[in-house]
């Protein structure tokens, strides 16, 4: 197993199982990004408020590798017009088509039906491949498919040993939603946890690919942003180990509901 192996999504598509997050990657963009994908990332999340969208497109340019090996994740924010954002993103980044666009947020009004609307609508139109949402509670969800006719394919939420919801991954997984894991390193700030550093000694790992590998084993995609060529390789490295159930366990045990941005939308 490595970054290339897929999992499939309710549409019957597959989505890479880890990616690249990019937020505040806003210096040497397209060398990180490309040095990324020759080593052996396939999946790219971005967002227009991120910055990183034209060095993206820039280092997609430059790779020689197939469209179609590529996974780009876009998304689009609560107070867009969402069709137009679709080929605003779109024309930032030099492609065709996105292959999963999100809902960044819920807007305050609600679950944002008319946002959803205009992504169904650019999917059928070709822009996008598949869609879902980003920082939605379950029940949001659910008002979301029960008002349009159609659940999303993905949630992409902060997600960690430290801060998660079993309740919301038994929802998500009976409703066949598969969870995008954003922050899974929580930005560095528990790396140093004494507990996480006994079970990465146990195993000869580092925190960051113990975190990673419990992500994984959740049947969650995380998606860790990385600037550096040690970084983003010591990423990579998690498929070829896997925790047992007593380590699980233990890391289930930390959950605190902790989040590096301030609060769970979805606790």
């Amino acid at each position: 197993m490595d970054a290339s192996e897929t999992i499939e999504l309710r549409t019957g598509r597959r989505m890479p199982v880890l990616g690249l997050g990019t937020w505040q990657l806003t210096r040497e963009t397209a060398a990180t990004v490309q040095g990324a994908v020759e080593a052996g990332y396939r999946m790219i999340d971005t967002a227009v408020d991120y910055g990183t969208q034209p060095g993206i497109g820039e280092a997609l340019r430059r790779i020689e590798l197939d469209r179609a090996e590529l996974f780009v994740v876009t998304k689009v924010e609560e107070d867009d017009q969402a069709y137009d954002a679709v080929q605003r993103d779109l024309g930032e980044i030099g492609l065709d088509y996105a292959d999963l666009t999100l809902i960044h947020r819920p807007p305050p009004s609600g679950a944002g039906e008319a946002l959803w609307r205009e992504l169904m609508r650019a999917r059928d139109d070709g822009l996008v491949r598949d869609i879902g949402v980003s920082n939605y509670p379950g029940k949001l969800l659910d008002t979301l498919a029960e008002a349009t006719g159609e659940m999303p394919a993905v949630n992409q939420i902060e997600w960690s040993p430290f801060g998660f919801s079993d309740a919301l991954l038994h929802h998500h997984r009976e409703r066949n939603v598969v969870i995008q894991a954003y922050s899974p390193l929580m930005r560095g700030r528990r790396l140093d946890d004494e507990r996480l550093a006994r079970v990465a000694e146990k195993y000869g790992r580092t925190p960051a690919q113990i975190l990673l590998r419990w992500s994984l084993q959740k049947g969650t995609v995380p998606i860790p942003k990385a600037n550096r060529r040690a970084h983003y390789e010591e990423n990579l490295a998690v498929f070829d180990f896997e925790l047992a159930d007593e380590e699980m366990s233990a890391l289930d045990a930390l959950n605190e509901h902790y989040s590096s941005l301030g609060t769970l939308p979805y606790v």
